[in-house]
């Protein structure tokens, strides 16, 4: 979320969702391996099953966050995913959620994802108030009453890869779908981390879509002082 409105990155929905189209709820599910399947199966009909289902897939050490949480890659992500430095990456984003043996933090977003979240995607289109109450109308008799919006009034933009398989895109069709006033900005070729994780370009293509493009340059100079201050 910005200032100048809301960017969401791949965003992950409810695959149960029951505004979801048949064909976007058969998409969604066909991208993913049997045992990513059966998580949100049980997270559904048997969650007192899913502490042990973590359990089973990883005990206090990762050998490959990925391999572990079973998640298919495409071809960029599956490139990117086999580099040291992004392995060492996800080792120190996910080693801490396992260091005391515990399947709690994946059991809980795990049944966030499939439960409702108490509000649905189009609550966020813009759309006129309707007003009610004597109060309102009795007001309304004698003064001119201007016309009252609500939901997110900010542009909103979506980033999603088109060969993202961890989130994959349907979801962001139906997104598109339910706020029609969002930009969606589908990324060819790119995966789930390929376009988001450590690709400088990438994030200027993003900013520059956000703020617009900089006016001016940033000093050699003060950026070296920066860094050396910490």
């Amino acid at each position: 979320m910005t200032g100048k409105g809301a960017a969401l990155f791949a965003p992950m929905g409810n695959p149960y969702d029951s505004d979801m189209t048949k064909d976007e709820v058969r998409k969604i599910w066909e991208k993913w391996t049997l045992k990513r399947k059966l998580g949100f199966i049980l997270a559904k009909r048997a969650s007192s099953f899913l502490p042990s289902f973590y359990k089973r897939s990883f005990g206090k050490e990762i050998d490959h966050p990925i391999k572990s949480l079973s998640f298919t890659l495409g071809k960029k992500d599956g490139a990117l995913v086999e580099q040291d430095f992004f392995i060492d990456f996800l080792h120190r984003d996910v080693q801490e959620s396992v260091r005391q043996g515990s399947p709690a933090p994946f059991v809980e977003e795990t049944l966030m994802q499939v439960n409702k979240w108490g509000f649905s995607l189009a609550d966020l289109q813009v759309r006129r108030k309707l007003m009610k109450g004597f109060t309102w109308w009795f007001h309304s008799l004698f003064n001119e009453v201007q016309e009252v919006w609500e939901g997110f009034l900010g542009p909103i933009h979506i980033w999603q890869g088109m060969d993202d398989r961890v989130v994959p895109y349907p979801f962001n069709d139906y997104a598109k779908r339910m706020v029609p006033g969002a930009t969606l900005h589908k990324l060819i070729g790119e995966g789930h981390f390929s376009y988001f994780c450590f690709c400088d370009q990438c994030h200027r293509e993003i900013f520059v879509t956000l703020f617009g493009i900089p006016k001016g340059t940033i000093s050699e100079t003060f950026v070296t002082e920066t860094v050396e201050n910490g």
